[in-house]
């Protein structure tokens, strides 16, 4: 039975459900790990997250298929980001087997959370770590906590997904050879300034450019970016500097596979913005969101899409992955993993 919520109504926003996930390091090791009822932490005043901010975390959603099955898509590869995160912030990985089994135990724990099928609705699951113990010198923290939450959310776009403005701003997103490849929350503090100064704009979001010769695109705060080109062929920037995206590096897949479509991973510059007939930003939350114009320091870049609705290939890159998600279409092997 699914818990009396408006589903249909449902914001994307924070809600406490029953139960959450709790392991915590010491000594050198992770414990067995338990799930628990309560949602608060107690921390010293000196942890070293809230001094250093040695913290990450990764994001996923539980849906309701079309025959009634609780699934994930693609968990294996949020738990190999976050070991991946964790050893670049000199963190003790937490195993991904072990991943996966507490975002099981979590969801399982919380299946009355999970949204019925064609609300629109889903259940996101937040995994995240931090250091937990008083540090004073900048040095990494000797004890950890990995911790699962989840919370119903609603679509983020209500009503559909209405094409959204970028800006090229003037801040930069990662530093060559910095973290901008893990997801690491020191990213998303560094982006919220530039985040509200678009705003405050009149812009949704901005499009990053590389920090060493600010000519090629990158992504966006917090979203990966895709284009279309005038032969329908999906394009994406490479740099190491992006995250890896699992909706993207999910998307590519679909276009090559399912769709027919040639789909490239490379350097695209921000002189090439002109050559394109469709743009958007993927990631967990949103999955497409189409970007109708882009403004590049005052000269407007208008997508052939338009400002209206989605444009034709991202609308079917996004009506395929979701069919995928809800189990409308059979899946590549592997990419979902059944919770009931």
């Amino acid at each position: 039975m699914a818990k009396d919520i408006d589903w249909g109504n449902l914001g994307f926003g924070y809600m406490k459900t029953d139960y959450r996930y709790v392991s915590e390091y010491k000594n050198g090791k992770w414990d067995d790990g338990a799930i628990t009822a309560d949602e608060n932490i107690v921390l010293n005043e000196c942890a070293c997250v809230l001094q250093y901010a040695q913290t990450c975390f990764e994001g996923l959603k539980a849906y309701r298929t079309k025959d009634n099955k609780v699934v994930c898509f693609r968990p294996d590869l949020n738990a190999k980001r976050m070991a991946d995160t964790a050893k670049r912030l000199e963190m003790p990985p937490f195993p991904e087997e072990r991943f996966l089994d507490a975002v099981k135990k979590v969801v399982k724990a919380n299946i009355e959370w999970v949204p019925p099928y064609g609300s629109g609705a889903s259940l996101y699951i937040r995994p995240y770590m931090f250091g937990s113990n008083a540090v004073m010198g900048v040095k990494p923290a000797t004890e950890y906590q990995f911790r699962v939450f989840v919370s119903p959310v609603g679509p983020y776009f209500k009503g559909g997904a209405k094409p959204i403005t970028l800006r090229i701003p003037d801040f930069d997103r990662a530093a060559p050879r910095g973290t901008g490849h893990v997801k690491a929350g020191l990213n998303y503090a560094m982006s919220l300034h530039a985040i509200v100064d678009a705003h405050n704009n009149g812009f949704n979001e901005n499009m990053y450019l590389d920090s060493k010769t600010r000519t090629k695109v990158e992504e966006t705060g917090g979203a990966n970016i895709i284009f279309v080109t005038k032969d329908n062929e999906i394009v994406t920037p490479k740099s190491s500097t992006i995250l890896p995206s699992i909706t993207r590096r999910s998307l590519m897949y679909v276009a090559e596979h399912y769709l027919g479509l040639k789909a490239t991973e490379r350097e695209i510059y921000a002189e090439e913005l002109n050559d394109f007939k469709e743009c958007a930003l993927c990631g967990t939350a949103a999955v497409l969101s189409p970007v109708g114009k882009i403004n590049d320091h005052g000269k407007e870049i208008l997508l052939p899409s338009g400002m209206e609705k989605s444009g034709e290939i991202t609308q079917k890159l996004y009506d395929t992955l979701t069919g995928i998600q809800m189990g409308r279409l059979e899946p590549p092997k592997g990419w979902i993993f059944e919770i009931n």
